[in-house]
């Protein structure tokens, strides 16, 4: 029975999906869903961009393993990020109607800048993207008990992910995210207070970790571990703020108040929820230690991933078994399809188009929707082959995007003085540095090697915009953001639509 809601449930949110479809007549309905979402659309769909598989099996195993500040990046950098990102875009970028951040790039420094940038947040997606994959595999996998393999689910599951994102875009997404969030939300709820009751009530799980020293937040007065932790909160919470998922979900609110409002909402729901999924495992804990705390304790991921399928499995009713993978399913599609369309539109709009600028709006969505067939292709191949945490592959994700790109959008967003030199050196200098440092020192880099390309990066912006000029600067005079405003609405044909400015 259990394997048959779950296919119900798959086919459903297709349904769903291609419905929403319907209703996409454009670009600019496919990459920012008609820009009209209300309040409660936006919140959910930026709780459930975030709400996947690490919040679900990475975060909550983390945690068990190594407390409150094995989590420093996920909730606590990740919410940080949607808040400020929430704040920064609705004030500088919402009115420029543009779908991409990479538009942005382009228009306030020139197309080098354009597509270095794009590059480095088409492939920070690659591992992300990749861990919802790996999840919704290991969630098939448990399901079936064995009968469908890890890799066999994944296939599987970005099959359906792939097919409602291709045809419904960032509206199918919106409309899913809604229902989805309401089922992830209650459904763990109800786990949760299933398994409170095995334990005692959920006063004695939480005393039994404040025993452990679970909720020992900063670490040691060691300085170098001081600045592992910080390395992990700051990449989390700047890097991911130059990321396209972030921008859409907040672009595509019917007003800036909207965009602030429910970014700053999706975010408050998002860092308080995500304490459910751990409070979920550490009860394992409790429940049966000897069968759960070897599995939580083991190093490999394929060990410690799949306690809490595992608990919920033996531990309850078949009724919980079905909410609990509904909500599990809800929350790691709904963040699979907002993490495979945000790079692929991306791609599309800020690299193809690029080459030829003379597409019609029917053309490009045909590019956008082939742009998201190739990338899941990508990831999918990726996912197969890597044996890394479903939380480490986030983790690691944002990287790239802090030593890249984060440097040359607040500059180039608060800083007048910004140029196009400044932004290149920013980019070449932050990726170079870290990408150096990775590779020939690895993790015996006293410092974390994406904090020495964010330091590169902010030296090669104020030098490279300060000194003598040998790359010409956008005509930006005294105010960059009236020269974006007057860009953008130079190159709007009419009322709502989107803005063609290459070539």
């Amino acid at each position: 029975m259990l394997l048959w809601f779950v296919a119900l449930y798959l086919l459903i949110s297709v349904g769903i999906g291609l419905f929403a479809a319907t209703r996409v007549h454009n670009v600019k309905d496919f990459a920012v869903a008609g820009r009209h979402l209300p309040l409660p659309v936006v919140t959910a769909t930026v709780f459930a961009t975030w709400f996947g598989a690490e919040a679900v099996f990475g975060a909550s195993a983390t945690f068990v393993k190594e407390g409150l500040s094995g989590v420093v990046a996920d909730p606590f950098g990740s919410s940080m990020c949607l808040v400020l990102a929430g704040l920064f875009f609705s004030r500088y970028l919402y009115k420029l109607n543009i779908i991409t951040l990479g538009d942005f790039y382009r228009m306030r420094y020139n197309r080098t800048v354009e597509v270095i940038t794009t590059l480095c947040i088409v492939a920070s997606y690659l591992g992300w993207v990749s861990a919802q994959i790996k999840a919704l595999g290991l969630v098939l996998n448990v399901v079936t008990q064995g009968a469908l393999s890890q890799e066999a689910g994944m296939i599987l599951g970005a099959a359906v992910v792939l097919t409602y994102t291709t045809f419904g875009g960032m509206l199918s997404v919106a409309v899913l995210d809604f229902v989805q969030m309401a089922v992830s939300m209650g459904g763990l709820f109800f786990i949760a207070y299933v398994l409170a009751g095995k334990t005692g009530g959920a006063a004695t799980v939480i005393e039994h970790a404040h025993a452990a020293g679970k909720f020992e937040f900063f670490p040691p007065p060691d300085p170098i571990q001081w600045l592992t932790f910080i390395g992990a909160w700051v990449t989390m919470m700047l890097g991911s703020i130059p990321q396209q998922d972030v921008f859409q979900r907040i672009t595509s609110a019917k007003s800036a108040r909207v965009a602030v409002g429910g970014s700053v909402l999706g975010a408050s729901i998002y860092f308080c929820f995500t304490f459910v999924p751990m409070f979920i495992a550490y009860s394992a804990t409790l429940i049966d230690p000897a069968q759960y705390l070897p599995l939580l304790q083991s190093d490999a991921p394929a060990d410690y991933q799949r306690v809490l399928p595992l608990l919920v499995m033996s531990q309850t009713p078949l009724f919980a078994q079905v909410i609990f993978f509904g909500a599990v399913l809800s929350a790691i599609m709904s963040c699979s399809s907002a993490t495979l369309l945000a790079p692929s539109v991306t791609f599309a709009e800020n690299i193809v188009k690029g080459f030829f600028p003379r597409l019609s709006d029917w053309q490009f969505l045909r590019v956008m929707r082939l742009s998201i067939v190739g990338f899941a292709c990508l990831v999918l191949l990726f996912a197969l082959n890597t044996n890394a945490s479903i939380f480490k592959m986030v983790e690691n994700a944002y990287k790239i995007t802090l030593a890249g790109a984060f440097v040359p959008l607040i500059a180039g967003a608060l800083w007048r003085r910004a140029t196009t030199q400044g932004a290149l050196a920013a980019t070449t200098g932050g990726l170079t540095s870290w990408l150096l440092l990775e590779v020939l020192l690895g993790e015996t880099v006293p410092v974390p090697a994406q904090l020495i390309g964010l330091g590169v990066s902010a030296a090669g912006m104020v030098l490279g915009s300060l000194l003598p000029q040998w790359v010409g600067r956008r005509p930006v005079g005294q105010d960059p953001h009236a020269f974006l405003h007057h860009h953008a609405a130079s190159q709007t044909h009419h009322a709502g639509e989107l803005p063609h400015h290459h070539g």
